[in-house]
């Protein structure tokens, strides 16, 4: 006997090897002895099941569904159908002996064999052609031995008399004694043994049909299941390559965008390097020629009289205010930052790959370019932008910022809103999108507001050298602080309406499953009631000859 519980079939191929012989046990692999059947329907023999028992409650060694046991013995009822199947095979293995000649059968004689369930005796076909064609053995039952009558069906236990009658409603076998112990309201159940072995073969015909019906039904879904298998791994690999060809588009179109921004930076700072150095070079030159003037006027001051201070000091003076008027360029011309604009290149480079829809950025410090790329940064103006670093603002709240994304982008939310309004249904959730609007659309034109601010700054900064008063930049900065907070009450005032919107979209789904259910049911009832009107004309059409027949002799004993 095998010990160890099987694991849950977890492929069609080990699915396809469970279908062995229906009459031995899935665990030893051998004949069931005392077949025990679990609620999930798996036989198993008893001596595997014994032991697997935790806390009344068994686990099914195949499919790993609970069943609950009951008793001391810590094991499921045994399976008297299959034990029937499993003895009826057993006696079919049987020699088999002529019980008038003592002849022996083979396996492949026992279709020609016979037995006689009044004497309880097998015969063969000659012996019964000559012994027990006799009219004393006229009245014997004698039926194909594969049909033979075993004494434990004959006749009733508890009163030794013959079967004679069924119970339709307690499913049991009736003696005569059995039937007249009965009461009158149970008697109306009772059918005879011919008619309940004929409703009883009609009934298992029926639910054979449903069997057969759930059979082929089982495989075709069997066949979808492994189509939908093979059809996921295709739809896999196919993603995986196109996963791994926009990698690799990606990595070509960065890889060519990166060596045109380096080329960009090289050119940059050739041309600023080239600059300054003019610059410096001219610096260096006019260095020595105002030391000598210097010290010309120095040794003048120290070595001339008056006459000759009057002589060719106005001269020496002139000369000193034509050097200082030159044009000097003792500022830089340009600055020393190198700008590339890299994030908003590489972004313009992904947008065909990716299919990105371009957004307007709500703030220049905190709008989005791109998947880890904001534009604290960077503030487009035009082609005369530059990149000014300002200090990172303070996070609305820790839920803002760690957060999930929206899944939405702003447009596609724009549009959905609309359709939503524009169905004309006031509901609570319709009210919250219109008030929402009406808020965003305030919020987002305060902070163009700031963002046009900062990037006219930034401009008179960069390009125009002009000097900025503090307080501007303090307003501004107030301004985003106070931005800062209306924001993030705002954004706590939608998510507290969460739970309310919650409430109601559990409502409404459950009003679907309610509905779908009260639907399927009303399905079921019609079936069932069909179902029933057909059971009733088939009882009524196989108890019409027994009234008929009732009536004919209630007609007969009436005179007496």
């Amino acid at each position: 006997m095998a010990g160890s519980i099987f694991p849950p079939l977890g492929s069609c191929s080990e699915l396809e090897k469970a279908n062995c012989h229906p009459l031995v046990c899935l665990l030893c692999h051998e004949p069931y002895q005392h077949p025990c059947l679990l609620d999930c329907y798996h036989n198993f023999c008893a001596s595997c099941l014994r032991g697997r028992a935790s806390d009344g409650r068994l686990r099914c060694p195949l499919c790993g569904h609970p069943s609950v046991v009951r008793g001391g013995t810590g094991l499921p009822p045994v399976d008297r159908l299959l034990q029937f199947l499993v003895d009826s095979s057993a006696d079919s293995e049987e020699d088999v002996q002529c019980a008038n000649c003592d002849q022996c059968c083979t396996k492949a004689e026992l279709d020609t064999m016979y037995f006689c369930n009044t004497c309880g005796q097998p015969l063969c076909a000659p012996c019964r052609e000559e012994t027990h064609r006799a009219r004393m053995f006229a009245r014997h039952e004698i039926v194909s031995l594969s049909k033979r009558t075993k004494d434990i069906h004959k006749k009733c236990p508890l009163h030794e008399e013959p079967y004679i009658m069924f119970s339709t409603e307690k499913k049991s076998m009736l003696c005569i004694n059995c039937f007249r112990d009965m009461q009158g309201e149970s008697r109306a159940h009772c059918i005879d043994i011919e008619t309940a072995y004929m409703q009883g073969c009609q009934r298992l015909d029926q639910a054979v049909m449903a069997v057969k019906e759930l059979q082929t039904s089982t495989r075709e879904a069997i066949v979808l299941l492994k189509a939908m298998i093979e059809e996921v791994r295709n739809s896999a690999s196919e993603e995986e390559a196109a996963i791994n060809s926009l990698f690799s588009r990606m990595q070509e179109q960065l890889s060519e965008r990166k060596k045109t921004l380096l080329k960009a930076v090289q050119s940059q700072h050739e041309e600023k390097e080239k600059a300054f150095k003019e610059q410096l070079a001219h610096l260096a030159s006019l260095l020595p020629t105002l030391q000598v003037h210097l010290v010309t006027c120095s040794a003048f001051l120290s070595s001339a009289n008056k006459a000759e201070f009057l002589d060719l000091g106005y001269q020496l003076m002139e000369r000193l205010q034509r050097i200082v008027k030159l044009p000097h360029r003792l500022r830089p011309a340009q600055t020393s930052k190198i700008n590339s604009e890299y994030r908003a290149e590489f972004a313009r480079c992904l947008e065909p790959l990716l299919m990105l829809s371009p957004r307007r950025s709500v703030v220049g410090s905190a709008g989005g370019i791109g998947p880890g790329i904001t534009g604290t940064n960077m503030l487009p103006s035009g082609q005369c932008s530059k990149t000014l670093m300002v200090p990172s603002c303070l996070p609305i709240s820790d839920k803002m910022s760690t957060g999930p994304m929206v899944k939405k982008p702003t447009m596609h939310r724009y549009i959905s809103t609309k359709v939503l309004l524009a169905e004309g249904r006031e509901t609570p959730f319709a009210e919250h999108c219109r008030n929402y609007e009406n808020t965003y659309r305030m919020l987002q034109a305060e902070i163009q507001s700031l963002k046009d601010q900062v990037q006219e700054l930034h401009r008179d900064l960069t390009k125009h050298h002009s000097l900025i008063k503090s307080e501007i930049m303090s307003e501004i900065l107030q301004k985003s602080l106070q931005m800062d907070v209306q924001i993030a009450a705002h954004y706590s005032a939608v998510e507290m309406m969460r739970s309310v919107f919650e409430e109601v979209w559990e409502e409404t789904y459950q009003r679907v499953a309610n509905e779908q259910e009260i639907y399927e049911a009303q399905l079921h009832d019609l079936l069932q009631l069909r179902q029933e009107n057909s059971c009733l004309s088939t009882i009524t059409k196989q108890i019409a000859p027994y009234v008929r027949s009732i009536a004919k002799v209630k007609e007969r004993l009436e005179p007496r």
